[in-house]
C-alpha cells in the first residue's frame, strides 16, 4: 500500500512540475518536433523523461520481460494475461456506463461474469468464443466523454506517454487495478511487478520492429499514443478535421476561369440603392439573302 502511494505521489509531482512550467520547452540538441506547441509543450522535459525510460526498460524491465517469456510456459502465461484483463474488464463495463453507453456496458458485464465463473476465475476467456467482443474503456476516456481536454501530452517516468487528462484517470484506474486485491504491501507490488512484465513481454516483438523503423523514436511514440487515445475516444470513428473537409467554405473561390477571359468585377451595392441597368446588348442584322437565280 504504502509502496503504491509512492508512486501516485511521484506521479503527481511529475504532472504539477510540468503543470507550472518548470520544464523549458526546446533546448539545445533538442530535435525539432512535428506536434503544435499545445499538444507538446513541455518536449525537452519529455525527452529526457524518455530516455531515462528507455535506460531503466533496457536494463531492467525487457531482459525480466525476455526471461519471463522465455521461461514461463505459454499456457501459464495466457492465464495470467486473462486474469488480469477480466479484472480490467469489470471496470471497463462500468466506464461503458458511466459514458452513457449501456448496451456495450451491459455486455461487458456478461463478459466479466462468463468468464468469472466459466473461466476458471478469469484464467480462461470462454466470453470472446461466444462473440462477447473485448471493448476497454478507461476513466481518461471517461473524462473526454464529459468534455474534460485532452491537456499537454507528457511523459510519466516508468509509466510512459500520457496526457493531463490521462494522468487524472490513470489515478483512478490505479484503485481498480488487481494491485489492490491483496492486503500487504509486498503483495501489492508483487502484483504490479507481475503487470508490468505481462505487459511488456507482449510488447517485445512490437517494441522490437519500432527500434527499426523510427528514426525518432519519441516523436513516433507520441504520434501514435495521441492518435491510438483519439480513435479509442470516438470508439474506432474519430471526425474529420476541419483542413480535410470535403467541400471548400467558399463555392465560389472553387468556380474555375477559363484561360484567356478576364474575371467580371462586381460593383458592391449598397441596401437601399438602385439597381445599375445592364448595358444593352447590340444587335446584329441578318446578311442579305443572295439574288435569286433563273
Amino acid at each position: 500500500m504504502k509502496g503504491l502511494r509512492a508512486v501516485l505521489r511521484l506521479l503527481a509531482a511529475v504532472t504539477l512540475v510540468a503543470l507550472t512550467g518548470c520544464a523549458t520547452v526546446g533546448g539545445p540538441g533538442t530535435k525539432a518536433s512535428t506536434a503544435p506547441a499545445d499538444i507538446d509543450p513541455w518536449e525537452n522535459w519529455n525527452r529526457k523523461v524518455f530516455a531515462f525510460n528507455e535506460t531503466v526498460d533496457d536494463a531492467i524491465v525487457k531482459p525480466l520481460a525476455k526471461s519471463y517469456r522465455d521461461i514461463v510456459p505459454a499456457l501459464v502465461r495466457t492465464g495470467v494475461s486473462n486474469v488480469f484483463g477480466n479484472i480490467n474488464d469489470a471496470w471497463s463495463a462500468a466506464n461503458h456506463l458511466l459514458q452513457g453507453k449501456v448496451g456495450s456496458g451491459l455486455e461487458m458485464g456478461f463478459r466479466v461474469l462468463t468468464n468469472t465463473l466459466l473461466g476458471l476465475g478469469g484464467v480462461l476467456d470462454p466470453a470472446s468464443e461466444f462473440g462477447m467482443t473485448k471493448r476497454s474503456e478507461d476513466f481518461g476516456q471517461t473524462l473526454g466523454r464529459w468534455g474534460f481536454s485532452n491537456g499537454p501530452y507528457v511523459v510519466a517516468p516508468v509509466l510512459g506517454p500520457l496526457t493531463v487528462r490521462d494522468t487524472a484517470g490513470f489515478l483512478v484506474d490505479r484503485q481498480t487495478s488487481a494491485s489492490r486485491l491483496p492486503d500487504t504491501s509486498g503483495a501489492q507490488w508483487g502484483v504490479v511487478g507481475l503487470e508490468l512484465v505481462d505487459v511488456r513481454s507482449r510488447l517485445l516483438s512490437s517494441t522490437q520492429l519500432l527500434d527499426q523503423i523510427a528514426l525518432d523514436k519519441y516523436s513516433f511514440v507520441r504520434d501514435a499514443y495521441l492518435a491510438r487515445r483519439r480513435d479509442a475516444l470516438f470508439d474506432g470513428a474519430p471526425p474529420l478535421d476541419d483542413d480535410f473537409a470535403d467541400e471548400p467554405a467558399n463555392p465560389a473561390a472553387a468556380t474555375p476561369v477559363l484561360p484567356g477571359a478576364k474575371p467580371t468585377a462586381t460593383a458592391p451595392t449598397t441596401p437601399g440603392a438602385p439597381t445599375p441597368p445592364s448595358s444593352p446588348t447590340p444587335k446584329t442584322e441578318a446578311p442579305p439573302a443572295p439574288p435569286a437565280t433563273k
